[in-house]
């Protein structure tokens, strides 16, 4: 990570899904993973909610997350696998307007340093949605870590170079 000194840090409001059938307040470890993270950076969490394996159900929160001008990023953590109930990117495809594809390629490199080849059964992904980016992380700890550590922290940071997220946000909605 390259950071400009001399630059601001601009704190963004980021909201946290997890996608799950099993997940609790009192178990969801990787949204509080996520949400710790999201506030050591300096960022603001905007909401957080857990909502089970259905994509209309998901794509129903995304909307409404889209639709909120105070949040300026989603963060999904579970449903990215390859089961009948991993609907996540299905969710995503529902509300987006451009895909992001080197999120997910970078996830899976940097996961493969972790699980090696078992990276292949993640659908890690990200887009944008109407001026509001969304990224799918997996549902497991050592995912959530690698995705924030390794792509998120740097990209939502407004002071990272050559280029970073946070810059792009005024122009995301143009025609």
């Amino acid at each position: 990570m390259a950071i400009d000194p001399d630059r601001l840090f601009k704190p963004i409001t980021i909201a946290v899904l997890t996608v799950s059938d099993t997940r609790t307040a009192e178990n969801d470890t990787s949204g509080d993973i996520l949400a710790e993270r999201i506030k050591a950076a300096g960022h603001h969490l905007g909401e957080r909610a857990i909502i089970r394996d259905d994509a209309g159900a998901v794509a129903a929160k995304l909307g409404d997350w889209i639709a909120d001008q105070a949040i300026d990023a989603v963060v999904t953590t579970g449903g990215t696998g390859l089961t009948g109930r991993d609907v996540t990117p299905e969710a995503l495809d529902r509300v987006k307007d451009k895909d992001i594809p080197g999120f997910g390629e970078l996830f899976r490199w940097l996961s493969y340093k972790s699980i090696g080849t078992s990276t292949v059964q993640s659908r890690a992904c990200a887009v944008v949605a109407r001026g509001t980016y969304i990224f799918a992380l997996p549902g497991s700890n050592g995912a959530v870590r690698d995705g924030w550590d390794g792509i998120l922290a740097e990209q939502l940071d407004s002071r990272n170079r050559p280029c970073n997220f946070v810059e792009l946000m005024p122009r995301l909605r143009e025609v």
